[in-house]
C-alpha cells in the first residue's frame, strides 16, 4: 500500500482536482475566456486593427461612428476604434492586478502567518491593525489614498494594495491558527525546527490552496475597483485607454452613443466573470483532491 504523503497518493490527489475541474462546464468556460482575455492583451500590437488609437491620435471623419466595418466594435468620439482601445485596457488592467497580487499576497501571508502562529501580544497588535483596515470600506480607501495622490497608474496600483493586503492577513490567520495544532506541527517543535521553517516548509504550503484560490478570484475584483478609481477620474488619466475611463467618457453621450459605454463596460463583466468562474472551479478541485 502507498503510504498518504507517497508520489503516487499525491498523483492521485492532483488527478481528482484535474478531473474536477475539467468535469465542470463552468470552470471550463471561464478559463477560456482568461485565455483569450490574456492572448489578446499580450498581442495586441499584433491583433489589433488600429494599434495607434491608442494615443491621443484623432479620426475626425470617423467620430462616434456606430459599430460597422470596419470599426467593429464603432469609435468613440475622437474617433479611435474601440476594440482596439478596449485590448489595450485589458493589458493595463491585467498589468495592475498582476502588481497588486504581487504585492499585496506576500505582506498579507506573513502577517497572518506570523500572528497565527506566534499569538499572544503578536496576534494582537497585527490582527488590529489588519482590522483597522478591514473596517473601511475598500473603495472609500482608495478613494480617499488617491484624494492625496496624483491619479496615475502607480499611484492607483499602491493605493489598491493597500487595502487588499488585509484579506489574504484575515485568510492565512485563519488557516494558520487551525494548523499550528496539527501533529506534524507539534512533531517540528518538538524536534526544535526553528520558527521560519516551521512557517514556510510546514504552514505555508496547506496555506497554497486557499492563497491561489483567492488570488484568481481577485485578479477580476482588481480590475473591478480600478475600473471604479477610473470611473470617478481618480485612476488612470485618458489619452491611456482603461476600461473605466472609457465607460465614464461614453456615459456623456447616452442614449444615442450607446456603444461607447456599454461595450467597456461588457469587458469589464467578461473579465470579471472569467477570473471568478476559473476560481470557483480551483476551490472545488482543491476539495476534491483533499
Amino acid at each position: 500500500m502507498s503510504e498518504p504523503g507517497s508520489p503516487v497518493v499525491a498523483r492521485r490527489g492532483g488527478s481528482r482536482a484535474v478531473a474536477a475541474f475539467v468535469g465542470n462546464p463552468l470552470s471550463v468556460l471561464g478559463l477560456a475566456i482568461v485565455v483569450v482575455i490574456v492572448l489578446l492583451a499580450v498581442f495586441a500590437d499584433f491583433v489589433t486593427p488600429f494599434p495607434d488609437h491608442v494615443g491621443p491620435i484623432g479620426d475626425f471623419a470617423a467620430m462616434s461612428a456606430p459599430p460597422a466595418s470596419p470599426y467593429m466594435l464603432g469609435t468613440d468620439a475622437m474617433g479611435r476604434d474601440l476594440f482596439t482601445r478596449i485590448v489595450y485596457g485589458y493589458r493595463l488592467s491585467l498589468i495592475m492586478a498582476v502588481v497588486v497580487l504581487a504585492i499585496a499576497t506576500p505582506v498579507g501571508v506573513i502577517v497572518g502567518l506570523v500572528a497565527g502562529y506566534k499569538g499572544g501580544w503578536t496576534d494582537y497588535i497585527l490582527m488590529r491593525i489588519t482590522d483597522v483596515f478591514l473596517a473601511v470600506p475598500p473603495l472609500v480607501l482608495a478613494m480617499a489614498i488617491m484624494g492625496f495622490l496624483e491619479p496615475t497608474l502607480m499611484n492607483g496600483m499602491l493605493a489598491i494594495t493597500a487595502m487588499w493586503w488585509p484579506w489574504y492577513a484575515r485568510l492565512v490567520y485563519n488557516v494558520t491558527r487551525a494548523e499550528a495544532q496539527e501533529g506534524y506541527v507539534l512533531a517540528a517543535e518538538t524536534v526544535g525546527a526553528s520558527t521560519l521553517h516551521i512557517l514556510f516548509r510546514e504552514i505555508l504550503p496547506n496555506c497554497w490552496p486557499s492563497i491561489l484560490t483567492k488570488m484568481t478570484l481577485d485578479v477580476g475584483f482588481v480590475i473591478l475597483m480600478a475600473s471604479s478609481l477610473s470611473f470617478l477620474g481618480l485612476g488612470v488619466q485618458p489619452p491611456t485607454p482603461d476600461l473605466g475611463s472609457m465607460v465614464a467618457e461614453g456615459a456623456k453621450y447616452m442614449p444615442d452613443g450607446w456603444w461607447l459605454s456599454l461595450w467597456p463596460a461588457l469587458a469589464i463583466l467578461l473579465v470579471v466573470l472569467g477570473f471568478n468562474l476559473v476560481g470557483d472551479g480551483l476551490r472545488e478541485a482543491f476539495e476534491a483532491e483533499n
